[in-house]
């Protein structure tokens, strides 16, 4: 007499996609933060301790990190956190100048008045939040607590919405966490985004671009310097 396979239950089959989708949350963001390292490598059990979790829900989230490019999965090698070495975090910044840059330019021209105010608004926010920390660090949250994304979001173009806010995102929030830990660059960084909001505001289109352009750079400086002081 042949036995049955159990079945899975819709809801244990949405508490299993719940909890992936909570590890993922979580290990994307110890990731970003810096408590899982770069290159460290991916142990299953190891993480499935970490954050309570089974080996189910585990891997659908390693998998969902590996799509963003935040795990990578090396040949014979296994799978381990991204490692950012120079030359791709030069490329990052370059692509990061361009296209921020651009949609700098174009929230100038097509942000709607109520959301630069609320734009405003969101610098506010910042600053207080860079008070707690004595002036120390100015990291911003994902979404739209995001200064950042909230300009690519108004610049409507959709190339840029999916380089930005797609896979690259999250690549872009692991360097900007590095400079944003530079004691004096939380201050810059943020007089340097109310002078970006402004000449948004202005619909200065030009004004716009430029600032962001140097504000991009400026940051691809600290993080280089950081980098060659690592290496000395």
């Amino acid at each position: 007499m042949s036995e049955t396979a159990p079945t899975i239950s819709a809801d244990e089959t949405l508490e299993a996609t719940t909890l992936a989708s909570r590890t993922f949350d979580s290990i994307k963001a110890d990731i970003i933060d810096g408590e899982l390292a770069q290159g460290t490598k991916i142990v299953e059990s190891d993480l499935a301790l970490k954050y309570g979790i089974s080996r189910g829900p585990l891997r659908e989230a390693i998998h969902r990190l590996e799509q963003i490019k935040l795990i990578v999965r090396i040949p014979h090698a296994g799978s381990r956190v991204i490692t950012l070495d120079t030359r791709m975090m030069e490329d990052i910044y370059i692509a990061r100048e361009s296209l921020e840059g651009m949609a700098a330019r174009l929230a100038a021209r097509l942000m709607p008045e109520n959301e630069i105010r609320a734009l405003s608004a969101l610098l506010d926010q910042h600053e207080a939040a860079i008070g707690e920390t004595e002036g120390k660090a100015y990291f911003q949250r994902e979404g739209d607590i995001d200064f950042h994304y909230r300009i690519a979001v108004a610049s409507k173009n959709q190339w840029i919405l999916e380089n930005l806010n797609g896979e690259l995102y999250q690549l872009i929030r692991m360097c900007r966490r590095q400079s944003g830990q530079i004691p004096t660059r939380a201050q810059t960084a943020l007089d340097q985004h109310r002078q970006i909001a402004a000449a948004i505001a202005r619909r200065d289109e030009e004004l716009a671009e430029i600032l962001m352009r140097r504000h991009i750079s400026g940051a691809w400086e600290i993080v280089k310097k950081i980098l060659e002081d690592q290496h000395d």
